[in-house]
C-alpha cells in the first residue's frame, strides 16, 4: 500500500545533508508525487537534497492556508493509485504548526499509512536548548500582534508555566521580533525566565535564556531574526 511520508527540510540556507539523515533523503529522492506549503519553495529544497529527477517533471501539489478543506480528498489521488507521495513544509517539520496537518488527518481517515521521517523542529530544538524543561510544555503559534491583547496573552501564559510548570513556548516573524521581546520583558515579572532560539540550527543561531529584567534593553539581539520564544520558572 502507497505511504504518506512526512519529510522535514532545512530550517534555512543550509545544505541538507547537514540536517537531515541518509535515510530521509533517500526517500525524498526516490519520491515523484509531492503536496507542498509552497511549489517554488520545496522545488528548491528538493533540488538541495539532490534529487535524481528533472525537478519540473515532479508532481507537486501545494496545501497552505487558503486550501478549502473540499480539495484536501483530491490530494489523496496518486496515493489511492498506489503512488508514495511526500509532504514538505516551508520549513522545518510538516504538520507542526503547518497546514500539512490537514493532509495527514485525510490519510489516517483514508486507511492510507502515514510515515514522519527525522528532521529538524525549530520548536522542539528550542525547548531542549531552553533550561526551562521539558516535562510539560505548551506551543501556541503566533501571539497577537496588537496591543493590549498582545500583553494580556502573556500575562496569561506567564500564569500557566507558573502554575502548572510547563513551559510555554511561542513564534515570531522577523519584524516582530524585537516588539514581542520588548513587550515580554515589560509585561512579566522581572524573575520569570524568557528563552530565545533565533535562527536554529543555522550557522548564526542565537540561544539565550535570561530573565525578564535582564533582557530589558537587549532586545535587539533578535532583529530580522525568526524566534522562538519560552517563557517559564526553570526546572
Amino acid at each position: 500500500m502507497a505511504s504518506l511520508y512526512l519529510i522535514p527540510v532545512p530550517l534555512g540556507p543550509v545544505s541538507p545533508d547537514a540536517c537531515l539523515p541518509p535515510d530521509t533523503l533517500a526517500v525524498a529522492r526516490r519520491l515523484e508525487h509531492f503536496v507542498v506549503e509552497r511549489a517554488k519553495t520545496a522545488r528548491a529544497h528538493l533540488k538541495a537534497m539532490g534529487h535524481p529527477q528533472p525537478i519540473q517533471a515532479l508532481q507537486i501539489e501545494e496545501l497552505n492556508e487558503h486550501t478549502p478543506a473540499a480539495a484536501i480528498p483530491a490530494l489523496l489521488a496518486p496515493l489511492k493509485a498506489g503512488h508514495d507521495v511526500g509532504l514538505l513544509s516551508e520549513a522545518g517539520c510538516p504538520a507542526v504548526a503547518d497546514p500539512g496537518a490537514a493532509l495527514v488527518l485525510a490519510a489516517h481517515r483514508a486507511n492510507i499509512p502515514v510515515v514522519p521521517l527525522i528532521g529538524p523542529s525549530s520548536i522542539l530544538l528550542a525547548l531542549m536548548a531552553s533550561g526551562l524543561g521539558g516535562q510539560r510544555f505548551a506551543f501556541h503559534g503566533y501571539l497577537p500582534a496588537k496591543e493590549p491583547e498582545r500583553s494580556q496573552s502573556i500575562r496569561e501564559l506567564e500564569k500557566t508555566a507558573r502554575r502548572d510548570r510547563a513551559t510555554q513556548l511561542f513564534i515570531e516573524t522577523p519584524y516582530r521580533s524585537v516588539a514581542l521581546l520588548d513587550a515580554l520583558a515589560s509585561a512579566l515579572a522581572p524573575d520569570t525566565l524568557i528563552s530565545v532560539g533565533a535562527d536554529l540550527s543555522l550557522p548564526g543561531q542565537l540561544i539565550q535564556t535570561r530573565s525578564a529584567k535582564a533582557w530589558r534593553g537587549q532586545t535587539d539581539a533578535v532583529k530580522d531574526r525568526l524566534v522562538v520564544f519560552g517563557i517559564g520558572i526553570g526546572v
